[in-house]
């Protein structure tokens, strides 16, 4: 795990966009992702239709384009666990009431030979590494422009309070600006079924 006294540099570095601490938040935290997934699931047979790592994905996913736009004020490592675990279960009952809502049968679902499976990586490719990159460029384009300075300036690692200083209005305005710009663009790109995390 990465230590409190590094966390501060580390968080502005992934909201930044920088791909090593993308790998190294990935390399640190997907196992708690899912173990917690692994840990949730009550109906196993439903891991013929997804799987911790299908979880996984998502939640970074969503994370990743979130924290990008300056929506996660995070201070500690244990604060980041703790995100990550709400995102994971926000997402993993959202899939089992989805796959229940459709009704399947999951027992009618064809079982595959070991050796006809692909093998995952732990990290994420280089297509996962672009659609990553293309959500960012998404949601950034999505900002209106005094939104988008907001996101570069959390980017930078300003506090709300500076924030506040420089472009105006109160610390808590300028805040509550960014989470209804975020709340807006997620809802356009139907990232929202983990708004509650």
């Amino acid at each position: 795990m990465v230590s409190t006294g590094s966390f501060e540099s580390f968080m502005t570095k992934v909201r930044a966009g920088d791909e090593n601490a993308a790998r190294d938040l990935v390399r640190h935290y997907e196992g708690v992702i899912r173990r917690e997934v692994r840990l949730r699931l009550e109906d196993r047979r439903l891991l013929r239709l997804f799987d911790s790592m299908d979880i996984s994905q998502s939640v970074l996913t969503s994370f990743f384009a979130r924290a990008s736009s300056g929506q996660f004020a995070l201070e500690t490592p244990e604060q980041l666990v703790g995100l990550l675990i709400g995102m994971t279960r926000n997402k993993l009952a959202f899939q089992v009431r989805r796959q229940r809502a459709r009704r399947r049968d999951n027992r009618l679902v064809a079982k595959t030979p070991v050796e006809d499976l692909s093998v995952e990586s732990t990290s994420p490719g280089p297509s996962q590494l672009a659609s990553d990159h293309d959500l960012i460029d998404a949601v950034r384009h999505r900002l209106k422009d005094e939104e988008l300075l907001i996101v570069d300036l959390r980017a930078e690692g300003l506090e709300w309070s500076e924030i506040a200083q420089r472009l105006g209005g109160s610390a808590q305005a300028r805040r509550m600006q960014l989470a209804r710009a975020v709340l807006r663009v997620t809802k356009a790109l139907n990232l929202d079924d983990d708004r509650r995390a």
